[in-house]
This record gives C-alpha cells, structure tokens and sequence, in this order.
C-alpha cells in the first residue's frame, strides 16, 4: 500500500514572523508525510526532479485539499521574470509558465515557489489587497529578482514598497554556504559593495579563494534598499536543520539528487 500522501507537517513554527494580515493566507512546506520515495522521500512537489509523476501529483492534489486553494506551479529558471497570475493560470492542463516570482489580486489562487536550499520570500500588502512569491537563489537575487517583485506588486495596489511586507523563508544557511569569487562579484562584493559584510572569509579550496554567504542576509539588504522596511524570516537552514527521525528540509546542496518543497502565499 502506498505511503498517505496527506501533509504530515504543521506550519506554524516554520511560518514564525509571518505577519497577521487581513484576507491573507500562507503555508510553508517541509519533506514530511507525502507519497514520494527514494531520495524525494516524503512530501515532494517538484515535478522536474527525477521522481514517479503519481507521486508528485498526489501530493500536489494532498496539499491543494489542505489549503482549499490552487497553487500555480512556475518553471523557474533563476531569473527575474515576474507572472502576474490569473484563474486560467491554475486550470488543468494548464503548462507552467517560466517564471521566477508571482504577484497576484485574485482570491483563490496561491502564489508558489518550489525550493531545496534556495530562499522562498513571500509577500502581502498591509491591506491584503494583493500577494506574491519570489524564488531568491543567489542569482535571482542578484539579478533583481525581488526588486521586480515589489514594483510589480505595487504596479498592481497603487502603493509604495512601504505598504508591504515579507517574510524570508527556510533556506541554506551561512554556515552551509560555500561559494567562490563568481558570487562576490555578482553582489558588488568584491571590492567595497554594501553587500561586503555578509560574507565571511574561508580560506582556499583547489587553488582558489572561497567564503560563506549569508543568502537571507543578502536579500533583507535589497529589501530593504528598495523600501520593503518589515521583513521578517524562519532563520531555517535547509541543509542543518533535522527533526526527531531524520531532517527536515529537501536539500539539494547536501544531497544532489532530492525533492522540493513549497512556500506559497494567497487572497483568502
């Protein structure tokens, strides 16, 4: 008998500082419970990674019972495309539209970012009156990815940056976080860009100079840079951070081949 594909996680305490706000709902995800097997063992919802198309769906159709409301999957790429989202978007049959972040107005249709070590960062205007989700690895985020997110939401209130909020997700932390010069230099690092102090030296690896990256860091900096001034975060990482049983999160910096999670955003 296959696995209950039910959601076995509570998201309560991964969706801390998550503000309370007027007509607006939102989940965040980890691998527990779910039909997958095998190394997307649990409740994966990416349908790009290798795992049995049944499994994905059935725990795609598990959460979408959970939350009463229809996620629209993207295809994302590490850009900074931003969908605008719209009913037809979520009909079956639908193809994913390439995208990296989503905004909408409409009730009943959640904003939803797939993810396994990169940072999912939700949106919500204070009035409730629109939402959105951004897929901030390090090269969307360097690439604008939530600088298009907030001027896309407030192209759809009427408001400024200030009228809304986010909240930054589980994701690798600064001590998981290796990276090399490439990434410095994407975020003006290298030399004295503000972006300087969030990385931390770690010697040499193979000849070449490396440090660790603080990737929430680095995106409540543009945020706040673009005048998103209430910014909250999980402070999870994906790669360290285990429960009774076994870890938590899907990480694809530990594992290579693994499953995604989802952190989604709606319009009650």
């Amino acid at each position: 008998m296959p696995p209950d594909p039910a959601p076995a996680w509570d998201a309560a305490d991964l969706l801390e500082g998550w503000p309370a706000l007027p007509g607006v709902g939102a989940a965040m995800t980890d691998r527990r419970g779910g039909a997958s097997t095998g190394p997307w063992s649990g409740f994966n919802l990416g349908d790009h990674v290798g795992d049995a198309p049944a499994a994905v769906a059935a725990n795609r159709d598990a959460l979408q019972r959970h939350l009463g409301v229809r996620p629209v999957w993207l295809r994302q790429v590490h850009g900074r495309d931003v969908l605008r989202l719209a009913h037809a978007d979520a009909e079956a049959g639908a193809p994913a539209p390439l995208a990296d972040a989503a905004v909408t107005a409409e009730r009943g249709l959640a904003c939803a970012i797939l993810v396994a070590d990169c940072l999912p960062v939700l949106f919500a205007d204070v009035h409730g009156r629109a939402v959105g989700a951004a897929h901030a690895g390090w090269r969307g985020l360097a690439g604008g990815v939530l600088e298009a997110t907030v001027q896309a939401l407030c192209g759809l209130t009427g408001g400024t940056a200030s009228q809304l909020r986010a909240w930054l997700g589980p994701c690798i932390g600064p001590a998981a976080f290796e990276v090399g010069e490439d990434v410095l230099q994407a975020f003006g690092a290298a030399g004295d860009g503000s972006s300087a102090g969030r990385f931390t030296p770690q010697g040499r690896r193979d000849g070449r100079a490396r440090w660790t990256a603080d990737l929430a860091g680095l995106a409540h900096d543009r945020l706040r840079a673009c005048g998103v001034h209430d910014v909250s975060a999980c402070g999870r990482c994906t790669v360290q951070d285990p429960v009774q049983g076994g870890l938590r999160f899907f990480s694809f910096r530990r594992d290579g081949v693994t499953g995604r999670m989802a952190a989604l955003v709606w319009r009650r």
